[in-house]
């Protein structure tokens, strides 16, 4: 039980930060681009490859913070879903190379932040 408690601590405190950083930078962008939800996802990304370092590799403790961080927090602040939608939205008003962008740059970027992370970490610890 203690786990799903800590799932959904983790998860509720993910959802409303990716909604207040979303909300910020969606408030300066003035292009077609889905920035806020973009950044979030990289944003997670890259602390999913410090996370995955520093629980499995380095500190040995995946069961004890895996379900609060990485299951809830980054699970609730990274969003394929809208993700999804945002790219759907995109190519249904005719926005199709901004589309295509965000579904490319989005799929390579948070990659990247992921391996980044990860090896900043490897280096940091």
């Amino acid at each position: 039980m203690h786990t799903y408690i800590a799932i959904a601590i983790g998860g509720a405190v993910g959802a409303m930060s990716r909604y207040w950083l979303s909300t910020l930078i969606e408030n300066y962008n003035s292009s077609h681009y889905p920035y806020g939800t973009f950044l979030v996802n990289v944003a997670g990304s890259f602390l999913i490859g410090v996370c995955f370092i520093v629980f499995a590799e380095k500190l040995h403790l995946v069961d004890q913070w895996r379900p609060l961080i990485v299951i809830g927090f980054l699970g609730a602040l990274t969003t394929f879903s809208t993700y999804s939608l945002d790219a759907l939205l995109l190519f249904q008003q005719g926005h199709y190379n901004t589309a295509l962008l965000y579904v490319l740059s989005s799929l390579l970027v948070c990659l990247f932040a992921a391996f980044c992370g990860m090896q900043l970490t490897r280096v940091m610890f």
